[in-house]
This record gives structure tokens, C-alpha cells and sequence, in this order.
């Protein structure tokens, strides 16, 4: 009898060992299936219309850096750079407006162009970005500006607005001093093109990229009156776009050059700390690309749902995607080609119907064009 519990007692303490290890295995297997595997597919994209709403011509080199948003009253804002001697950079250019096209019937037709900026030559305006405020119902549109003959290489960070839904603008106001440093003066610094958001607290929140401090949110809690700096630097990061998830998390998801892929930044505090990790799941070419957080009824069901697009290729700018995640991020969908051939930078909104609009560069940067989907189910 002594000789038996002897036994039973060796032996339990092994089967109990070998037992959590095979639970410890079917744990990892079945977290590594949730984080890894693609998610079911959900959504389609049927294709409605497209139209080019700015080609190059004999005046203008090229048309570049697409933004578009949606008005407080439905109505589409499509603003671009209009680069006149060449398709230039800021630094390297100096004549760039720019002009957007306006639609009340959710991109089908089209408003003719209209110049919103138009420096003296020798100065320019570039890279623009739109944030609607909900509460107000104004359009704020970012851009960053040089004047190349006295002050070549400074940047100087400015915005218009529009209180009547894109129909008139405000003179320019400069934010410089509110949303980098002094000593940032001479440094490569731009607010990203694209857009902006706005926080279900109200809050609103846009990109800047500083080449050689890092990446940085600014924001203004009254309405634009006045803006700030979040000064916490984010690395990786280039050209960036920010999301608020359905629990109210801050993500960044960001441009790295080289790297093949994109790079996602975390705040859980409002952007007092982050967490930052490369998603190899978003292939990327070094791009800047469109990302937006939205509610789209699923099954009968409000739904958060978060949208990206981009060139979905390591290397090249070309095959232009679109995927979704119904996770907050932590997978996505295979990507849905919405151009196969050369394409780079993209702007997404959602329009008045629920559809979903986009606009983007194709074609060595000669054209952009303007594309309607309805989801699917």
C-alpha cells in the first residue's frame, strides 16, 4: 500500500506537467490562428463610376497629393496640388496652387476647377489636407508653404477654411509657431497631405512629420481657435494618417521608406504613450496612403469598420487596394485591386449614401481620378 501511493504520487505531478503543456500548445496554436489568419470576407467593393478629375496639359506639368472629404451637407471636396513647370516638390518648385472640384450629387458630376491658393511665383503651396469639423460644420484644409526665393528650404505650416462647405475660403492662417518649435525652424518638417479627423470627444487631430525629430500629432480642442503640439515623436514614421478605434485608442498607421510594409502606432492616454510594431499584413512601397475608421451596418448591425488604401507592393507604386479590418486593426482583408497599373498616393471618404468614394494618382502622376464603390454584403 505504501509502495502505491509512492507511485501515484511520482506519477501525477508528470501527467499534470505533460497536461498543461499540450494545453500551453493548443493555446498558442489557437491565438496564433486568431492573430494571423485572414479575416472572413465580409465586405465587396462593387465598382460604380470613375472620372478623371485632373489630367496634366500643356499649362500645367502635373496634378498631385489627392484630399477629399465629405461636407457637413454631403457635398465632396476634392483638392489637389496644381504644379505648373514641373511635377516639382515643394522645395523644388515654385509655382504650385492649389485648386479642388466640388460635387453635390456625391461624385457624379463635377464643379469646374477653382484655384484656392495662388501665391506670387516664387512661392508655393503644397501637399493639402482636409478635416471637417462636425460640430461646427466648417472645413479646415492644411498646406504647407515656402517662399523659395527669400527662405528656400522653410517650411511654414498653414490652413484656410471654409464655413459654407467649400463654396468660399478664408485668408490664410500660419500655425507654425503653435505646432512645432523654434528650433525646427531650418528642419525638413510638413503636415501630412490627405486629412484629419475628428475624436467622438471632439478633439481634433492631424500628422506633422518632422524628417529629423519624428513623427508628431497636433490638435486643437476649441474648434481650431487655437492648436498645439503633442510632443511625443513616433519612429518609424513618415507621411501618416490617425484613426480613433471604436474603444477610443489613437492608431497612426505610417509611411516607411525601405521597409516594405507599413508601421502602426497605439495610444491608449490620448497620445502620452504609444506602442509602435511593424503590420508585414499592410505590404507598402513607401507611400503616402488613406485610412479611415467609420460605422457601416453589417447584417443589421452598426459595425466599426477600418478601411485602407494604398499601392499594395513592396517596391513599386502600382496596384492600387483597398482592405478593411473589422478587429481595429488586428487583421485585414486581402486586398481588392482598384488599379493594377501605376498608382500612388489615394484619399477616401465616405459619401452622404453610405457608398464610398476615393481619389487618386495614377498613371505617373498624370492623372487623378475619382472612383464610387458600394459595399457589399
Amino acid at each position: 500500500m505504501q509502495f502505491q501511493q509512492s507511485t501515484f504520487s511520482l506519477i501525477l505531478p508528470v501527467c499534470y506537467f505533460y497536461y498543461m503543456k499540450i494545453l500551453t500548445a493548443l493555446f498558442f496554436v489557437f491565438a496564433y490562428s486568431i492573430v494571423f489568419a485572414r479575416p472572413e470576407k465580409v465586405l465587396e467593393l462593387k465598382h460604380n463610376d470613375s472620372q478623371v478629375l485632373f489630367s496634366s496639359n500643356d499649362s500645367v506639368a502635373c496634378y498631385r497629393i489627392p484630399a477629399l472629404i465629405t461636407a457637413a451637407n454631403g457635398h465632396l471636396i476634392a483638392a489637389v496640388d496644381q504644379r505648373v513647370p514641373s511635377c516639382g516638390d515643394l522645395k523644388w518648385n515654385g509655382n504650385i496652387n492649389i485648386v479642388i472640384r466640388r460635387s453635390s450629387d456625391s461624385g457624379k458630376t463635377w464643379s469646374e476647377i477653382e484655384t484656392v491658393l495662388d501665391y506670387p511665383v516664387g512661392q508655393s503651396a503644397s501637399d493639402p489636407s482636409l478635416l471637417l469639423d462636425k460640430v461646427t460644420g466648417e472645413i479646415f484644409m492644411f498646406f504647407n508653404f515656402m517662399d523659395l526665393m527669400r527662405e528656400k528650404d522653410v517650411y511654414y505650416l498653414r490652413y484656410i477654411k471654409s464655413a459654407d462647405h467649400g463654396k468660399t475660403w478664408s485668408e490664410a492662417v500660419d500655425i507654425t509657431a503653435q505646432i512645432s518649435k523654434p528650433d525646427w525652424h531650418h528642419d525638413f518638417k510638413f503636415i501630412t497631405s490627405g486629412r484629419g479627423i475628428q475624436t467622438s470627444e471632439g478633439k481634433l487631430l492631424h500628422t506633422l512629420v518632422n524628417l529629423q525629430k519624428g513623427l508628431y500629432l497636433f490638435g486643437s480642442d476649441d474648434h481650431g481657435l487655437s492648436w498645439h503640439l503633442i510632443d511625443y515623436p513616433l519612429f518609424p514614421g513618415d507621411e501618416s494618417k490617425v484613426a480613433e478605434l471604436s474603444d477610443g485608442r489613437w492608431m497612426v498607421n505610417s509611411r516607411v521608406n525601405g521597409l516594405g510594409y507599413r508601421y502602426i502606432h497605439i495610444s491608449s492616454d490620448k497620445g502620452k504613450t504609444w506602442q509602435s510594431f511593424p503590420d508585414s499584413s499592410l505590404c507598402d512601397p513607401g507611400c503616402n496612403a488613406s485610412f479611415l475608421s467609420f460605422l457601416n451596418v453589417l447584417k443589421g448591425k452598426k459595425t466599426p469598420v477600418l478601411i485602407f488604401s494604398n499601392p499594395d507592393n513592396a517596391t513599386e507604386r502600382k496596384n492600387l487596394s483597398i482592405k478593411y479590418s473589422l478587429n481595429d486593426g488586428l487583421t485585414w482583408s486581402e486586398g481588392q485591386n482598384i488599379y493594377s497599373g501605376n498608382a500612388a498616393y489615394s484619399s477616401m471618404t465616405i459619401l452622404r449614401n453610405g457608398d464610398l468614394g476615393i481619389l487618386y494618382e495614377r498613371d505617373d502622376y498624370q492623372q487623378v481620378v475619382f472612383s464610387r464603390f458600394e459595399f457589399i454584403e
